[in-house]
This record gives structure tokens, C-alpha cells and sequence, in this order.
């Protein structure tokens, strides 16, 4: 898989070494060469010195080759152009952006070129809710610039979908349970898998579905 990566700040270039280990094809694109002759990014991991804003320094580097792109610069504006013209100019497939600020998380969509936005204080708000909250369900993810997210939810004592089989569930069909940690085991959900209170249940849902999942999951 060939990505390319915006920014070799931390983020960027923790993402670099990862991926380049993983064996995938990674360019590194930063401004300023003094950063990249500092940083030590790992063997594979290719450099480009550039403005990733700049549509001619993109097209130089190739990036209409790329099947990812990773905005991780430090600065949300220039993550966002940066996500817009991998979209619109170059057509890569898949777009994943950095959100820096919570507050532009809104801004962080498909009119910007996002597929996938990452905001950490997001994701650290979600993860909390979900080890503390039982019989809620909580948004652990966003794919699609919001249109397909994955939930979670702690089955409680009296949720509906107890000693009920997924089959029997009437889950919609842009919805789909995609996991169920149960005492500290994965299980892989079929049509036969009989709910219990407790079970921890992974769902993939889009906004005109989360609500229905809800209320076959809670009740609510």
C-alpha cells in the first residue's frame, strides 16, 4: 500500500516509522528540511520536501499514486487543504485527517475531502464513557465524515435484547454487530449468538440507523 503522510511532527513521523515496518510504501511529506534532517524516520520511509498545500509540489511528489493519505500536520488549517486536494485534485481513495482543535472537529467531513477524522480528546471522551456506562450507547469512532460509526454498548440487566438471538434482533440493514466482548472473550457474532447482560456489543450504524440500534440494544 503506497500512503503518504502530511507533517513529521511526532504524530507524523511515529505514523511513518509504524507503517514503513509494516512494510507498506510511505512518503513523508514536511516544509522544512530542518526537521527532516533532525528526524530519523525508518528505513523505506521516503521524504518529500514540500509544501503540502501546494498542488504542483503534490504533483511532483506523485500523489495521485497514493491509495491513503494521512493529514497529521499540527495546524488544522493546512490539514484540511491538505485533505481537500488529495480528494478533489488527486482522487485518493481514502483520507484520514488529524483533528488538532475539538472545537473544528464539525469541519473535519466529506467537503473537505475527510473520510476519516481522529480527534483525541474525542476519542478519549468515548473511550471513558464506555468503560464507565452501562446500557448507553456510545460513539467510539466515525468513518465516512460521519456517516458510518462504530458504537458500543454494555448490555444491562434489562435490556431488551437479552437471551434473544441476533436473528431474532431485527437489526437494520445499513446496521451490522460487528463484535461481542464477553468475560474478557471476542466472539465473533452470528445468527444463532444468544445476548446476556454485560456482553459488550460492537456495532457499525449510520446516522439513520443509530437510533433504531439503540433502542433494540437499550431500550431507550
Amino acid at each position: 500500500m503506497r500512503v503518504a503522510i502530511a507533517g513529521a511532527g511526532a504524530v507524523g513521523l511515529f505514523i511513518a516509522k509504524d507503517l514503513g515496518a509494516a512494510g507498506h510504501s510511505v512518503l513523508l511529506i514536511e516544509q522544512d528540511p530542518a526537521i527532516a534532517e533532525r528526524a530519523a524516520a525508518a528505513e523505506g520511509v521516503e521524504w518529500g520536501i514540500a509544501d503540502a498545500c501546494e498542488v504542483t509540489s503534490l504533483q511532483d511528489l506523485h500523489l495521485d499514486e497514493c491509495d491513503v493519505v494521512v493529514a497529521a500536520t499540527g495546524d488544522d488549517e493546512d490539514n484540511l487543504v491538505f485533505s481537500l486536494l488529495a480528494k478533489q485534485e488527486f482522487a485518493v481513495p481514502r483520507v484520514i485527517a488529524r483533528v488538532n482543535h475539538p472545537d473544528n472537529a464539525w469541519l473535519f467531513n466529506e467537503n473537505w475531502g475527510v473520510d476519516v477524522s481522529v480527534s483525541t480528546p474525542h476519542l478519549v471522551t468515548a473511550l471513558v464513557e464506555e468503560a464507565v456506562s452501562v446500557g448507553r450507547l456510545v460513539r467510539l469512532f466515525s468513518f465516512e465524515g460521519g456517516g458510518a460509526r462504530l458504537v458500543e454498548v454494555t448490555l444491562a440487566d434489562d435490556s431488551p435484547a437479552l437471551d434473544t438471538a441476533l436473528k431474532d434482533l431485527d437489526i437494520p440493514r445499513d446496521a451490522t454487530i460487528v463484535a461481542v466482548v464477553r468475560e474478557e472473550h471476542v466472539i465473533m457474532p452470528r445468527g444463532d449468538t444468544i445476548f446476556e447482560a454485560g456482553d459488550e456489543v460492537m456495532a457499525m450504524v449510520t446516522a439513520d440507523s443509530e437510533d433504531d440500534v439503540r433502542r433494540i440494544l437499550t431500550g431507550d
